[in-house]
């Protein structure tokens, strides 16, 4: 029996989107995105609510079975997951998402072909774009997974006759939608199925290194606009709506950081083809540098007018972001102006350092963004880079065979001093050296983020 119809279901739905809506407004600042996120639970709790009870549901004990089992999994997953390993889960999730999508469009196939009758050409262009964008989105999160958590290798994946077989793939796939199109039948559905996941592992295999995290959005982006196709197929305006949101904040969040890259979305979707991928490398370098001592840090801190941050995604494997955080507050205390200094894609993915920041309390007012903060590093007397390399690499701006030239950086090499800290001179995902490492006014501070930081706090104190 349903217990909501009509008008009521409308207008729920209409609450649902407009949460969603207002989610997204509030996922775009640090200071409203945990209310951004609530809200859009919120939205997300509506839509099932009301599915519920405006539907005659004949299954009820198994959807409830899923739901508990599902449940049980990602409730888990998303407490206990680490905050380096944020990127694969939201890789994953979205490949569920993308998964699922595939699987309601070949249900809703089996009742189309089991009708017969005429065939509703809509309907069918609809399942058959959600079956391959939804293989291709579940199969490539898969792979996104398993390189960023180097489960299999973070280098670009190349295999003799890579791009013939990307083409056929994309031949065959499209072949095969068209005829499921045309015929509307299950077996084509199925065939569509596993062309389509062959083809996103094929997609991206020979994306590596920083390309990965871009990659994750794009394929976010694909997800949506299988929801949003499922949406159309199921008669559901909400999943239209939702969909659409999601495809259309994924693009934009691709080309963003892709752009941040200095990159476009196919040299980063197909570079690798012709040898221009970024790539993660394991070759350390044995040139000289300047080794120094957590007092002597403590010194150059200790004695400065103006401090800038540079966190990278070594911060966040040591888990030092409280410790910078106490440092700052330290060297504020003693009249030492600190900032933060913020690239769009430091760490592996946008927002990866604003939020560890902001789980140490790091004022939201000292966070800058790469724009705000490079014209900063003039009047700066020192710059502290706690795990970060190519955000700061001025291959960037000098190398043009280099594979990250163009790439907007942070200019710290306009600081009087510049401190690494660093585990190894091992360089970073883009696979070459950074040659402010060797610059005189560098000096490199060797051993774990956090115990590093931990001795250049206690030798400030006793300044």
């Amino acid at each position: 029996m349903r217990l909501l119809s009509g008008t009521w279901v409308e207008v729920l739905y209409l609450a649902a989107a407009v949460c969603f809506i207002l989610a997204l407004k509030g996922l775009s600042s640090p200071r409203s995105a945990r209310r951004g996120n609530l809200i859009g639970a919120g939205g997300a709790a509506i839509a099932l609510l009301v599915t519920f009870l405006a539907s005659d549901l004949d299954h009820l004990p198994w959807i409830l079975l899923a739901i508990g089992v599902g449940s049980a999994l990602a409730v888990p997953a998303a407490r206990l997951v680490q905050m380096t390993q944020m990127p694969q889960l939201v890789a994953l999730f979205n490949g569920v998402g993308g998964g699922a999508a595939a699987v309601v469009a070949l249900m809703e196939l089996a009742v189309i072909a089991r009708a017969g009758g005429q065939v509703d050409h809509g309907s069918l262009a609809a399942v058959a774009f959600t079956v391959l964008v939804g293989s291709v989105s579940f199969s490539g999160s898969v792979v996104t997974f398993l390189k960023l958590q180097e489960i299999m290798t973070t280098r670009p994946v190349v295999v003799p006759g890579a791009a013939p077989l990307l083409v056929g793939g994309i031949a065959v796939s499209v072949g095969l939608a068209l005829w499921l199109f045309l015929a509307g039948e299950l077996w084509l559905g199925l065939l569509l199925l596993v062309a389509g996941l062959a083809l996103g592992v094929m997609v991206v295999l020979p994306v590596g290194g920083a390309d990965v995290p871009i990659v994750i959005s794009l394929l976010n982006a694909f997800t949506g606009l299988t929801v949003a196709a499922g949406g159309f197929v199921l008669k559901n305006t909400l999943l239209l709506v939702a969909g659409t949101l999601v495809g259309a904040s994924g693009t934009i969040l691709t080309r963003l950081m892709a752009a941040a890259m200095g990159r476009s979305v196919l040299g980063v979707m197909f570079g690798a083809l012709r040898g221009g991928s970024t790539a993660g490398s394991t070759a350390v370098s044995d040139r000289p540098v300047k080794s120094v001592s957590p007092e002597d840090v403590a010194i150059l801190l200790g004695y400065a007018r103006k401090v800038v941050v540079v966190p990278g995604y070594g911060l966040a494997v040591a888990q030092a972001q409280h410790t910078i955080r106490e440092l700052a507050e330290v060297l504020e205390g003693k009249g030492i102006e600190v900032l933060y200094g913020i690239h769009p894609v430091a760490g592996r993915m946008p927002g990866h350092m604003n939020v560890l920041l902001a789980e140490a309390n790091v004022p939201y007012e000292a966070l800058k963004e790469m724009d705000e903060v490079n014209p900063e590093f003039r009047t700066t007397d020192v710059v502290l880079v706690v795990g970060a390399n190519d955000v700061v690499n001025p291959a960037a701006r000098t190398t043009p065979s280099a594979p990250i030239y163009g790439m907007p950086i942070l200019e710290v090499a306009d600081a009087q001093q510049v401190i690494f800290l660093k585990r190894s001179m091992r360089p970073g995902f883009a696979g070459i050296e950074n040659e402010l490492l060797y610059d005189p006014r560098t000096s490199l501070l060797f051993g774990d983020a956090k115990d590093s930081l931990t001795k250049v706090l206690g030798a400030v104190k006793t300044l």
